[in-house]
């Protein structure tokens, strides 16, 4: 089945619905740093690069399916929770502008935890009633990766939707039995990452496995505010779109409690203390290592990895709405 690929950003979802036999024609994404990454991660797949607002929808191929995740910063907890109120909020009505007018057999939309604030209770509501009011059966629910091969802790909303004419509600899949950790993944290149350059510049011609690279700089008190360690044996916390945040490794041990909000680097192990590279992070968001990820700054690399949804639990979606489209038919 065909699909087109609504504000794409670096491919997540594309990688893991395509891993079940889908294919993206065709695909959306404004944001300049990400083109080159997408495009030769996507070499078959037809890239827009202008605004959505400015995309017609004659211009867009006929789909089986439309995926996507409209921008999430002004739903995020981190964030002004500003929700549809912002501009970027509102892009969820071009998303439902397209969707009607393809008209496609399904639909996925995924968005941060963050817009479930009972401040945006009316917006969601309002968002669930236009999915509806466009033809589909809506199927609405808070998923955890780590529940899907994914060795990470991150909560997204997802929305998914069937064409009334095919006479069925989706069903969110089950959760996996076996819970990946940190160790499955990046336990055999901890001693392969480089430090970036001054400026956070790329070293990436001297890296052994592509990406495997990592931020330098200072820690702000925000940070130090709580633990940002977890342990071969755990799920990394979630993966999040900038370096700065990005957690420590785990070869160091948990912080040190101090006080509420101030924690410090365990003396004398302070060497251990260091961000995940960006291609850890990759692992952790279960891209494969054939997917480079291209930058000449560190920061558009942690930004593409963490603002995507990851392979695995994609995979898992893809997977479950292919065979219920399929056993519908039968």
């Amino acid at each position: 089945m065909n699909i087109i690929s609504l504000f794409t950003g670096a491919g997540g979802l594309d990688k893991g619905f395509e891993a079940t036999g889908f294919n993206t024609i065709w695909a959306n994404e404004y944001d300049k740093d990400i083109w080159e990454t997408f495009e030769k991660n996507f070499p078959n797949t037809k890239l827009d690069r202008r605004s959505i607002r400015d995309v017609l929808s004659d211009d867009i191929p006929a789909c089986d399916g439309i995926i996507g995740g409209p921008p999430c910063q002004s739903w995020s907890e981190a964030g002004a929770l500003r929700g549809i109120e912002d501009k970027r909020g509102q892009l969820f009505f071009e998303y439902i502008r397209i969707l009607r007018d393809k008209k496609p057999k399904f639909f996925l939309a995924e968005n941060v935890s963050g817009m479930l604030a009972s401040r945006h209770s009316k917006a969601i509501e309002n968002i669930k009633e236009l999915f509806a009011d466009s033809g589909y059966n809506l199927s609405f629910t808070l998923l955890n990766a780590v529940d899907y091969g994914v060795p990470q802790d991150r909560k997204r909303v997802f929305f998914i939707g069937i064409r009334n004419d095919l006479n069925f509600t989706f069903e969110f899949p089950g959760s996996l039995k076996q819970k990946l950790v940190l160790q499955d993944r990046i336990y055999d290149i901890q001693d392969t990452a480089l430090p970036a350059k001054e400026k956070q510049k790329t070293n990436g011609d001297k890296c052994v496995l592509p990406n495997h690279e990592y931020m330098i700089g200072g820690f702000s008190t925000i940070y130090m505010s709580r633990n940002r360690v977890r342990s071969w044996d755990e799920p990394s916390f979630t993966i999040q779109a900038g370096g700065r945040h990005a957690p420590i490794h785990p070869q160091a041990p948990k912080m040190k409690f101090i006080e509420q909000n101030k924690r410090i680097f365990v003396p004398g192990k302070e060497s251990l203390y260091r961000r995940l590279s960006i291609r850890e992070c990759a692992r952790i968001q279960t891209f494969p290592d054939e997917y480079i990820f291209y930058y000449k700054n560190l920061m558009a690399g942690y930004k593409m990895v963490g603002n995507a949804v990851p392979c695995n639990l994609a995979y898992s979606l893809a997977k479950a709405i292919k065979l219920q489209i399929q056993e519908k038919k039968t």
